[in-house]
């Protein structure tokens, strides 16, 4: 490097400047005689090329610091020069970020300038303090029936989906980034997806979605690759709703923010408490994991006097498909409900795959019915639900005695199972079904059913949607 440089970056920062670095291990420079470092401070990196490059500090000691480059060190060695900003990363927000990609390091990949105007934010971010917090109460339509109609998403929940390896997770993360929209006049809404962890070819389909649809003119996309380094998966999230916070509650917009893969995130997060020497958990998880994700999870929600809303749908691949595993686990007790990904639906050929008995949405009733979706929602919901459960029995009755030994009320709900899981939770990559589509093949699916099956519906409700009343 320039000695001018060096000159000129001691008179600017006096103190805060590290010329040489003890050992070089990978990503991660050694750097002895450091005395004021913080954990995630940001740390501008200068080689003999006097390229700048950008680290975050990893672990601090008496006398010493880890710090972790961000991107290419090629170039780096122990002559390096390293300057301590003093704070923890931050990016620049404006309107402007609507319709644009970044990577980990909420650098452009889509070609673009980077945003120069607007706000500088940390990304860490504050949960919502639940004094300040109103229960969310109003409908997002995604397009897609199972969800829609039986696991209504609301705006400020937090509703993740559990998959496993394998499953088309990524192809619903896409359909519902394409689809999702806020019913109303005059509402605004984004969305803002965060890939973490992705492999080439993930990131690759999501772009082509993205652009070939249409949805990047309301969408912002942060995209972390797999191959960037671990704490760039730990900064994707915290990015993503540092954008969402400010689309929603500084313009007053209703931001959707889908994340995938959660487990990546995780994954990074033990290798971080691994370099760092910490105390390792449950299978090797930090202790600190639930907290970690309730720092994410609880900037989701609605707050008091503010008109927009930030909804979280994370989506994460269960190790092992275990759902006691820590990461799904945790997640559950933070989350408002989850819907399940099911391997045995999938190889049936329906898409998308949804195991409908263990899912749910908690307080999917205070979004839904008259004014905000159709007053026979929540009666239809229950009535598909409650026979979709004497179906599976039913199925299960006849793989011991055969369906010859069904009685006949059995044979019609197997019938119904059936039909309900080909024509209402299956459904085409590219089919949006808005919410009277969705209530609708509900009713033609329950017509299968006697009328006298469908207790859980008042008959005056029956009378006005039933396909026999209304042909």
């Amino acid at each position: 490097m320039a000695e001018t440089m060096l000159q000129k970056l001691i008179q600017l920062y006096p103190g805060r400047i590290y010329r040489g670095v003890r050992e070089i291990r990978g990503n991660l420079l050694i750097v002895d005689g450091v005395e004021d470092a913080a954990y995630n401070e940001v740390v501008r990196i200068y080689g003999k090329d006097a390229r700048e490059r950008f680290g975050s500090v990893l672990e601090t000691k008496i006398g010493q610091a880890t710090v972790q480059v961000l991107g290419d060190r090629e170039g780096l060695d122990t002559d390096t020069v390293l300057k301590f900003t003093g704070s923890t990363f931050k990016i620049r927000v404006s309107e402007d970020v609507i319709g644009r990609i970044f990577n980990g390091r909420f650098e452009p990949r889509d070609g673009l300038p980077p945003i120069v105007t607007g706000e500088l934010r940390e990304i860490t971010g504050e949960p919502i303090n639940p004094v300040s917090r109103e229960y969310p109460k109003d409908f997002i339509q995604t397009g897609v029936s199972a969800i829609d109609g039986l696991f209504s998403l609301i705006r400020g929940q937090k509703l993740p989906i559990f998959s496993v390896s394998g499953l088309p997770h990524n192809l619903l993360a896409a359909q519902v980034a394409r689809q999702a929209t806020v019913r109303g006049e005059g509402e605004q809404f984004a969305v803002v997806f965060a890939g973490i962890g992705l492999r080439k070819t993930e990131a690759e389909f999501f772009l082509e979605q993205f652009r070939e649809t249409g949805a990047i003119e309301r969408l912002v996309a942060i995209l972390n690759m797999a191959d960037d380094p671990a704490v760039e998966r730990l900064w994707t999230p915290r990015i993503a709703l540092t954008v969402a916070e400010y689309l929603a509650f500084d313009l007053d917009m209703h931001v959707l923010v889908i994340m995938t893969d959660m487990t990546n995130y995780c994954e990074a997060l033990r290798e971080v408490s691994s370099a760092r020497g910490e105390i390792p958990g449950r299978l090797g998880y930090p202790g600190y994991l639930y907290s970690d994700l309730a720092t994410l999870y609880e900037r989701a929600g609605v707050i008091k006097g503010k008109k927009g809303t930030v909804t979280l749908f994370p989506i994460l691949t269960m190790p092992g498909g275990d759902l006691r595993h820590p990461i799904p686990d945790l997640t559950g007790y933070i989350t408002e409900g989850q819907i399940f990904l099911a391997q045995e639906m999938y190889a049936q050929g329906i898409y998308p795959p949804i195991n409908v008995l263990p899912s749910l949405s908690r307080i999917m009733k205070s979004g839904i019915g008259p004014g905000k979706t159709r007053e026979d929602h929540r009666y239809l919901a229950d009535q598909l639900y409650d026979a979709y459960s004497r179906g599976v029995k039913a199925r299960d009755l006849a793989r011991i005695i055969g369906e010859v030994g069904l009685s006949e009320r059995n044979r019609r709900f197997l019938k119904f199972a059936e039909e309900f899981e080909n024509k209402f939770v299956n459904q085409g990559f590219y089919e949006n079904r808005t919410i009277e589509e969705t209530l609708d093949i509900g009713w033609q699916v329950l017509s299968i059913l006697p009328e006298e099956e469908l207790v859980r519906i008042p008959q005056k409700i029956i009378e006005k949607y039933h396909p026999k009343y209304r042909s």
